[in-house]
Order: C-alpha cells, then sequence, then structure tokens
C-alpha cells in the first residue's frame, strides 16, 4: 500500500517538515511515495520497507528507537515529536501516534471489524467468564467465535497466549484480520480501561458492548474513581456511537449494578437492560445456588427458560444475564442460549475447583480486587458448611490503596486468612504484606504461627507466609474434611512475577499436589481423610 493512501485516514500536521493542510498537500510533499510493505510499533522488528510509528510508553519511548528502526529498513517513520531522519525517509508528524497507529493499523489490515461481528466487554469484573459463556451460546447458534481476552486469545481450534487483556492496536488488527480470514464469524473481545484510555480499540468497530459492573481497581494508572469510570464508559459513549456500526450497535448493561443506571440514560444507543428487576429486558429468577452451581430461570423477549450452570456464585448470575443479553442482542434463540450457558462448565482461574479425594472444597479464583474478593468469599461463606480459608497477597506496582481494603475483607470474611505474596513485581514482597495488615488488624487480632495452625483454628484468625507456594500448602494442610480454601489473586496465570524476572507458578498445580500430600500424610497416619 501506498504511504500516502496509508495516511489518510490520520490527522497530520507535518509531512516531510512540511505543514500539510489537505490530502493533496501530502500526496505533493511525499516524492517519491513508498509501498509500505509491514507497518510495526516496535523497532526491533522493523522490516525492509517497514513503517515504524513512535509510540511514547511508561518504560520506554519509541522515539528514542528510531536509529534502530532505520538500521532494519524503515521506509517511513510516524512521530509526535521532532526528530531527524536520514535522506529518503519519509517523516510524518502527528499530535498523538497512538492514535495514528490505531487508524494506520485499521487501514493497513483492510478494516477488519467491519466484516466481523464484534462484542466488546467491559467493567472490572467479570470479563472473562462472560466471554467463555457468549463464547459457548454462539457456538450452539452454529457460529464460528474468536475470543481475545485476559486468558488467551482464540480461534479455529487454535490457543495463543496474550500478555494483556486487550492487545495493542496493531496486535489487535492484526488478530482481527486473521481470525476473518479463518473464518470467524464473531469476535469477543475484552475491553480494558487500559485499552480505551490508550486508543487501543480505536478503529475497531463494536456491534454490541457489554457492561458488567464497576468497583475499585487500576487507581495506579487511573488515579482516581472518576477517571477509571469515564474511561470504561467510553465504550458506551464514543466507540459504540461513533463509525460503520453506530446506527445498529446495541449495549448490554448490566443494571444489578448502580453505575447501569447511568449507562441507561445515554441516548443514541439501542439498550438491553439485564438485571433481576421486572423492567429489565432480560431478567432472572434464581431457584437455587450452592456449591454445585446455579439453577433458575431467565426471561428474555423471545421466550423463557429453564438453566442449570456449574458455575458458583451470585456474581456469576449477572455474568450469565449479560452473556444472554448479548445473544438477545444477536437475535439468537432462547434454545441456543440455554445450552451455551449449560455447556459453559469451568472458566479458567474463575472459581475453578481443584479436584480432590480429601473431601476439601478448594477453588482458584482471579479476584485481584476488593469487590472481587469480598463477591466471591460472600458466595462461599453462605453456601460452606464448614471453615472458609483464604490465600491471597495483592500485586506490586499496583494501586497500593486497595491492599488494607482486601486485608479487612478476607479477615472479616475468612476462619482463617493467610496473606501472602501474589505478583510483587519491584516491591519488596513483605512491604505489600505488612500494608495488607493494616487492613486486617482492624478486625481480626490473633495472629496463628504455622505451628499452631497444626492444632486446628479454634477462633478467627490469620497468619503470614511470604512464600505463595508455601502459604497454599499450609492453608490446605490446616484444611480439615468440609472446609472450603479459596486461593485468590492469580487465577488462571502460570507465572509470577519476583523483582525484575518470572518464575513458572500455576496456583491450580501447587494447589492440587498440597491436596495429594495431605491424603498422603494422612494414610501414613492411619486417618483417611
Amino acid at each position: 500500500m501506498k504511504l500516502a493512501r496509508l495516511i489518510g485516514e490520520i490527522g497530520i500536521s507535518r509531512v516531510n517538515g512540511r505543514r500539510a493542510r489537505r490530502q493533496s498537500d501530502v500526496v505533493r510533499f511525499l516524492k517519491p511515495d513508498p509501498d509500505i510493505a509491514s507497518l510495526h510499533s516496535r523497532a526491533q522488528n522493523v522490516k525492509p520497507g517497514g513503517l515504524f510509528v513512535a509510540i511514547q510508553g511508561f518504560a520506554a519511548d519509541g522515539h528514542d528507537y528510531i536509529d534502530q528502526a532505520l538500521e532494519n529498513g524503515t521506509v517511513a517513520v510516524v512521530a509526535q515529536k521532532p526528530v531527524r531522519l536520514s535522506s529518503g525517509v519519509a517523516l510524518i508528524e502527528v499530535q498523538d501516534t497512538r492514535k495514528a497507529l490505531a487508524a494506520l493499523a485499521a487501514r493497513f489490515y483492510g478494516h477488519p471489524s467491519e466484516k466481523l461481528v464484534v462484542v466488546g466487554i467491559t467493567g472490572t469484573n467479570g470479563k472473562t467468564t462472560t466471554s467463555y459463556l457468549i463464547e459457548r451460546i454462539l457456538l450452539q447458534a452454529g457460529y464460528a467465535p474468536g475470543v481475545i481476552g485476559t486468558v488467551n486469545y482464540r480461534y479455529a481450534g487454535e490457543t495463543y497466549d496474550n500478555p494483556v487483556t486487550t492487545p495493542e492496536s496493531l496486535d489487535l488488527q492484526r488478530i482481527l484480520n486473521r481470525m476473518l480470514a479463518a473464518g470467524v464469524t464473531h469476535v469477543i473481545l475484552e475491553v480494558s480501561s487500559h485499552a480505551l484510555d490508550l486508543h487501543r480499540v480505536d478503529g475497531c468497530w463494536v456491534d454490541v458492548g457489554v457492561f458488567t459492573n464497576l468497583s475499585q481497581d487500576h487507581l495506579d494508572y487511573h488515579k482516581d474513581m472518576e477517571t477509571y469510570w469515564r474511561c470504561k464508559k467510553s465504550l458506551f459513549t464514543d466507540i459504540l456511537r461513533s463509525g460503520p456500526k453506530q446506527k445498529r450497535a446495541a449495549a448490554v448493561i448490566n443494571c444489578n449494578d448502580p453505575k447501569g443506571e447511568e449507562l441507561v440514560r445515554i441516548d443514541g444507543l439501542k439498550k438491553i437492560t439485564v438485571g433481576d428487576a421486572q423492567e429489565n429486558t432480560v431478567r432472572s429468577d434464581i431457584s437455587k445456588q450452592d456449591l454445585s452451581g446455579i439453577a433458575g430461570r431467565i426471561d428474555t423477549p423471545a421466550g423463557s427458560f429453564d438453566f442449570r450452570s456449574s458455575l458458583v456464585g451470585r456474581f456469576n448470575c449477572d455474568n450469565i444475564l449479560c452473556a444472554a443479553g448479548v445473544a438477545v442482542a444477536l437475535d439468537i434463540s432462547p434454545a441456543a442460549i440455554k445450552a451455551g450457558i449449560e455447556n459453559a462448565a469451568v472458566i479458567p482461574g474463575r472459581l475453578e475447583p481443584i479436584p480432590n479425594q480429601g473431601q476439601r472444597f478448594v477453588y482458584v479464583d482471579y479476584a485481584h480486587t476488593p469487590d472481587a474478593l469480598r463477591n466471591v468469599l460472600a458466595a462461599l461463606t453462605t453456601m460452606a458448611g464448614r471453615r472458609v480459608l483464604c490465600v491471597f497477597g495483592c500485586g506490586g506496582d499496583r494501586d497500593r490503596s486497595k491492599r488494607p481494603q482486601m486485608g479487612k475483607i478476607a479477615a472479616q470474611m475468612c476462619d482463617l486468612a493467610v496473606v501472602t505474596s501474589d505478583n510483587p513485581r519491584s516491591e519488596p514482597p513483605l512491604a505489600i504484606i505488612d500494608q495488607i495488615l493494616v487492613g486486617t488488624r482492624q478486625v481480626c487480632r490473633k495472629e496463628y504461627s504455622a505451628a499452631e495452625l497444626r492444632n486446628g483454628t479454634p477462633e478467627k484468625g490469620y497468619t503470614v507466609e511470604p512464600d505463595r507456594r508455601q502459604a497454599i500448602r499450609l492453608a490446605i494442610a490446616a484444611s480439615r474434611p468440609g472446609d472450603t480454601v479459596l486461593i485468590a489473586g492469580k487465577g488462571h496465570e502460570t507465572y509470577q512475577i519476583l523483582g525484575g524476572g518470572t518464575i513458572a507458578f500455576d496456583d491450580r498445580t501447587v494447589a492440587a499436589q498440597a491436596l495429594a500430600d495431605v491424603m498422603c500424610d494422612a494414610s501414613k497416619e492411619g486417618n483417611p481423610q
């Protein structure tokens, strides 16, 4: 694609140092007008004939790597700062290279989102579970879905690692293009607040936007809840209300969350409300909730149906309703909705049960925010027959204000809170734990040592074990038949970030081994559990 054609949809300040006021200026100033063979935002990946877009990041600035891009053969550079280039390399200056990258990527890959049905899900919690539910419903309806989310991105029987919830705009458009070529019909996209703020989803046109809920998270980045909410809301105020799909785009809004009512008041959107109240478009009547799952009835404009789900917890009722709302927006039959809900058995790292012969109920969950931890523990404590033990920590280099909140929630709702490390990153693990304990000690005075735990926990309390592997083993060893153990914070993750490095670590694998060891020890002692 010729450079002049490629950059026709971005706001250009200057071309080769000359102010460009119209497209004819762009064509005139680009002499010669090079063919662009590839598009890049990482200098080390630039190929001969490629276009390099210099992005100012948080840890590095792409403008500092332009020389590397030149060495690798770039024929054009898009920048938002004054730079000097060697002769023969085109320089395109813009106000915001992130916005420019999104527009360039969409154009370079032929605007794939226009040819796909795209469902964008945003909210603090529930995005991943809702995406799995929608995927199952679409499969039951005979479609070919692809998913881009926190756990991975997957389509056409293939699964790929995804380092962030919503990929950078260039990666996102490339993935959408490949999905389209592979025969995908519908794409389910988890949309993070970072992605909205950093323009990663600009040029990705959404057919159905979904709001799950809002609670505290990412304040290390957004600084306050109002800014965080404004980013989330922009999916509905900006993305859905612009582009070629704006006249038919629909918003699925969880009105069980207080912020849902605010979204309902947005003009110019087709809205499908979901929730418990009778006035909602899609509503549920739950008849059973226990550790085996959820059962009830869902009413939609197209008809009602009874359902059973193996998902656990009241918050999953909302996720099920959101998925059903998307299906209604896409005119999918109640029979397919029911089958999809019932076929979504286990969501990786979302109250994922760890099978065992020790009569314990052990779950691994991604809950890493105060509200998520509260919701998961509320579900488990309501249904648990005996004690509830919780292993949790807080991530380093992230919102510090939620640490004492989570410590307080765990102490209030658990019989035993085991405070440990999550992903400490560059922070000292004990410093993070000390901040968690500020909240824990507000409501719980009893601290148990590892030795004391062997004799049981006669009163509510907490213990500290910075090593996450040992903390999981400690909690499971302290559990008894009938107890429930929640291992929270990392969910599906298969690594732990310690200092400047990453190690292999999977809560599910560690828990399974700890359970096997408990059974082995009990057998040796002649005390089957």
